[in-house]
């Protein structure tokens, strides 16, 4: 390590120390600052790290943290970035708090699509694993085909890294490249003679290898399933690692088989199936054992701000991160399937880390929503009259809509609520500013 890597990695521990001891934070300011005083920190930090590097559009938190789960059951030396912090500063403050227990650790890291290049050219990857890709922050990534493109670039810098990638998605698949690729998706036995077109508006159904429209065997949601291109005979590579079944598809339960083994997990959406499966197949490919998954697949512990649920004042209030509109229509699905009573909240802001553009929000189906039994509906954030609108032309009485901009307004209407549950959808900084406050009146302990 360089004097300047030493610098900065002392003044990165200390402002970590103080932050999450006196200030409830320290996820990204602290790396924020050691990068500044040595921009080439990772370099210095990372060598002696076996890199897994997450990425993709939807699933990227909750699919590090399952792989996190499984590898701490064989090796003892392992370190991720559990709050979803993941650009290169989130993740430099990652390798400055950990403590190295072994000469060889892992790191299991959530990278932002636009950051998978910059932590490549300090560090080569021994995995990545792909989620998805879909239209999300356009202002930032542009469409599905340029924010593979960002993820391409660093894969191009590590040759020799094992790709584990979602087979169900056709863009995966839409370029040659000199790695080791195995794919993981549902199973469409039974389905194989079906053919059919996605509906209309899904995005990516062009086939990336002649532009026809791709058709289908099978689909999960979205465009993500068992494509195949009629006219030029792309189709879906063989998948190594499958979803054979599901049985059990609540909010807060899960049952499912992949390979025939069976798991369950305390947390709903078929969205959620898929990271389940991209942990298992990595955790395979690195040896894990299926008893040592199933064990890190029961753990009952809610990702950061992701189906996160917090009781206040003997109201669960369930915490979702919405972001763009396939992930927003799965958590709509998964909440539709809720049987109890429950009330609604929509939180919305426009800060770079959410996107400036609010748009998307047209284009996920508010209309499935059964507004006769939902008694409430409260709206909040910089983009309050953004959201309240979407819901009036979607079907909400506006009787039943409470308008809260700021986010301590919003803590203040929950102890009113009609129902004892309340799904709290939110975008990122707003996500970030309700757990804030929730860690401030002491609903959230500090770990």
């Amino acid at each position: 390590m360089t004097f300047k890597s030493g610098i900065a990695t002392f003044t990165g521990k200390t402002s970590y120390f103080i932050l999450s001891k006196f200030f409830n934070g320290g996820s990204s300011y602290p790396g924020k600052i050691a990068y500044k005083i040595d921009p080439d920190i990772l370099k210095s930090l990372g060598k002696d790290y076996d890199l897994i590097v997450v990425t993709g559009t939807n699933g990227k938190t909750l699919t590090t943290s399952l792989i996190n789960k499984m590898l701490v059951q064989k090796f003892d030396d392992v370190l991720t970035n559990p709050t979803g912090s993941n650009m290169i500063q989130g993740i430099v403050t990652s390798f400055v708090t950990h403590h190295k227990k072994s000469k060889r650790p892992i790191a299991v890291l959530e990278v932002d699509e636009a950051n998978v290049p910059i932590i490549c050219s300090y560090i080569k990857p021994k995995y990545f694993v792909l989620t998805n890709i879909f239209r999300d922050q356009m202002d930032r990534y542009g469409e599905i085909y340029t924010t593979y493109q960002k993820i391409l670039d660093g894969i191009k810098m590590a040759p020799d890294a094992t790709i584990i990638a979602n087979g169900d998605a056709a863009i995966f698949a839409s370029k040659d490249l000199p790695n080791k690729v195995v794919y993981y998706g549902f199973s469409d036995k039974g389905h194989e003679t079906e053919d059919f077109k996605a509906p209309t508006n899904t995005d990516g159904v062009l086939c990336p290898k002649c532009n026809h429209i791709m058709h289908y065997h099978m689909i999960s949601y979205a465009n993500l399933g068992s494509y195949f291109c009629p006219n030029c005979g792309f189709k879906r590579h063989e998948l190594k690692y499958q979803v054979t079944d599901i049985s059990t598809l609540l909010p807060n339960k899960t049952e499912f088989e992949i390979d025939g083994n069976k798991f369950n997990m305390n947390i709903g959406g078929k969205y959620n199936v898929y990271n389940a499966l991209a942990a298992y197949a990595i955790a395979s490919e690195m040896g894990i054992n299926v008893e040592q998954m199933q064990k890190a697949f029961a753990y009952d512990e809610k990702v950061f701000g992701r189906q996160e649920t917090i009781n206040v004042d003997g109201k669960d209030v369930n915490i979702i991160l919405v972001k763009n509109p396939v992930g927003l229509n799965q958590v709509i699905e998964t909440v539709l399937s809720d049987k109890d009573p429950y009330s609604l909240a929509f939180l919305l802001n426009a800060n770079y880390a959410d996107g400036l553009d609010t748009s998307w929000i047209w284009d996920a189906n508010f209309e499935d929503f059964d507004y006769d039994k939902l008694p409430l509906v409260i709206t909040g954030g910089k983009r309050v009259k953004d959201v309240t609108y979407r819901f009036k032309i979607a079907g909400l009485d506006m009787n039943k809509n409470i308008e809260t901009v700021e986010i301590d307004d919003f803590v203040k209407e929950i102890p009113n609520i009609p129902t004892e549950k309340i799904y709290v959808l939110a975008t990122y900084t707003a996500m970030l500013g309700l757990r804030k406050a929730l860690m401030d009146k002491g609903y959230i302990k500090q770990k």
